[in-house]
């Protein structure tokens, strides 16, 4: 079944993710109609996929011709073209989720499921090759997680405006968060988490929290995964920025380690010794996850649990910026 989908929003992942995607699966999705507010860059789009060009995300839900709509970046309009989708009964393809705040994603969450709509939220690093042939090798080599490792070190950023992005940049702290909950394959019990701004500005420099995945009766004996994310050099230090950058994952299993550089780098050792995997073979992220998209909506089973997993990522940081502020232990409610 191929399905009739309205474009919401282009973000700069455009041309390496989305438009490869879409070309590569034309058996399985059709492009009608482009929303967008750069009205040169929605021609352009609607030239090469012959679809026409909307001027509104409602004028866009309500069209006969779309059953689903991709929303494929934040944009001035934050969670109004899924509720409008919701309204209209169309299925959502979500870039965007993480870029709410808990009460507009609780918001979200409460129309969905009222709806009744198929939904997916954007969880790209669940998706990468490394990460997958990683939960294989967890399942079969390497055993459960004991200990991960997940960091992330970029250039210091000008943020954009609030409705576009999360003002403190939490986004990259929710998406380490879930990929780390996925990778465990449980949700952690307990957070702690530590915060450093330098004296000349308010916004935080590094970031850092520390997950238990233990019973709340025994904490330290379960898994243990330590994420942080630093902006702490500036954008012109691109010899710094480059200098050995650390694994994006590490994962002390139980019987070996692995290391993941994204999308498609595995290298991981046991008592054989050292194992390197390129997957560049695999089928890019974008693909995995419109095609897990185009599954969802066909099939008779809905599935709203990614959207479950993005709300849990949120709470889960915001439980961490309580911790931080307290500076004890924070018990992570249900």
């Amino acid at each position: 079944m191929k399905l009739r989908v309205g474009v919401v929003g282009v973000s700069n992942a455009w041309e390496t993710r989305y438009r490869l995607a879409l070309l590569s699966l034309s058996d399985r999705f059709e492009v009608r109609a482009i929303c967008c507010d750069v009205a040169q860059r929605a021609e352009q789009i609607s030239r090469e996929f012959k679809a026409v060009v909307v001027d509104g995300y409602r004028s866009l839900s309500v069209r006969e011709d779309i059953d689903a709509v991709l929303m494929l970046a934040p944009g001035w309009y934050g969670a109004l073209p899924i509720l409008a989708a919701c309204d209209a009964g169309k299925a959502i393809y979500c870039a965007a989720a993480l870029d709410l705040d808990v009460e507009r994603l609780h918001e979200v969450k409460n129309r969905i499921e009222e709806s009744g709509v198929a939904f997916m939220a954007e969880l790209p690093r669940r998706h990468a090759p490394a990460t997958l042939r990683l939960k294989e090798l967890i399942a079969t080599q390497l055993g459960k997680p004991k200990l991960l490792f997940c960091h992330r070190r970029q250039p210091v950023i000008k943020r954009g405006r609030a409705d576009e992005q999360l003002q403190d940049g939490s986004r990259d702290f929710i998406e380490l968060v879930d990929w780390c909950r996925y990778v465990v394959g449980s949700d952690p019990t307990s957070v702690f988490g530590v915060t450093h701004r330098d004296a000349v500005s308010p916004e935080s420099d590094y970031q850092m929290m520390s997950l238990d995945f233990a019973d709340v009766t025994s904490p330290g004996v379960g898994p243990l995964a330590h994420i942080s994310c630093g902006e702490y050099m500036p954008a012109t230090w691109h010899e710094a920025i480059g200098f050995r950058p650390p694994a994006a994952l590490q994962v002390a299993c139980e019987r070996g380690i692995a290391f993941i550089d994204l999308p498609s780098t595995l290298i991981w050792f046991d008592e054989a010794g050292r194992h390197m995997e390129s997957l560049e073979s695999e089928r890019p992220v974008g693909e995995q996850m419109l095609t897990q998209f185009h599954r969802a909506v066909t099939s008779l089973v809905r599935n709203s649990s990614d959207l479950e997993d993005a709300y849990r990522a949120v709470q889960i940081v915001l439980s961490a910026k309580r911790s931080a502020d307290s500076g004890v232990r924070v018990l992570i409610d249900d």
